[in-house]
């Protein structure tokens, strides 16, 4: 897991949907939640997931997700997904994400989410100029304190 900054992030509110007959959360739940931090970060930046391969003859896709579950979270817990660059290769790179409860601010989950950028033919490729740059201002302070958006900011 990065310690880079922070560039995202969303506040919520766990439903029913989102837990076991128990009330404790499912483990699969934090994958949409992820993935929805991540595409609409992306869409912010002008890199509509959508449109990649349309606009710049490349596009995404996901190679690898892994979640660790550190503590429980229940029905109606608020919580914090935060998402900041993570590591950067030659044709792969990775968001990290972190769930921390609101009330008590306890970490409940991290996760790793590696995308590939490809072809239009599917081919791996390597991570093109333009998406390069924005990676490499993704992980510096100043770009993130300048241009961080939280989930409540962009609803507004």
């Amino acid at each position: 897991m990065s310690e880079n900054p922070v560039l995202h992030s969303h506040l919520v509110r766990l439903s029913y949907g989102d837990t076991d007959p128990a009330g404790i959360l499912y483990y699969a739940a934090w994958f949409p939640k992820m993935e929805a931090l991540q595409s609409e970060f992306l869409f912010f930046q002008g890199l509509r997931q959508d449109r990649l391969k349309e606009d710049f003859g490349w596009w995404t896709v996901s190679r690898a997700t892994s979640c660790e579950y550190l503590a429980a979270a229940g029905l109606f817990d608020q919580i914090r997904i935060e998402l900041r660059r993570g590591s950067v290769g030659t044709s792969s790179f990775a968001f990290d994400f972190t769930m921390r409860r609101v009330s008590d601010d306890v970490l409940v989950a991290r996760a790793v989410s590696t995308l590939v950028t490809v072809s239009p033919e599917q081919s791996t490729v390597r991570i093109p100029e333009l998406l390069h740059d924005h990676l490499a201002n993704w992980g510096s302070s100043e770009w993130a304190a300048a241009h961080a958006i939280t989930g409540a900011d962009a609803l507004a």
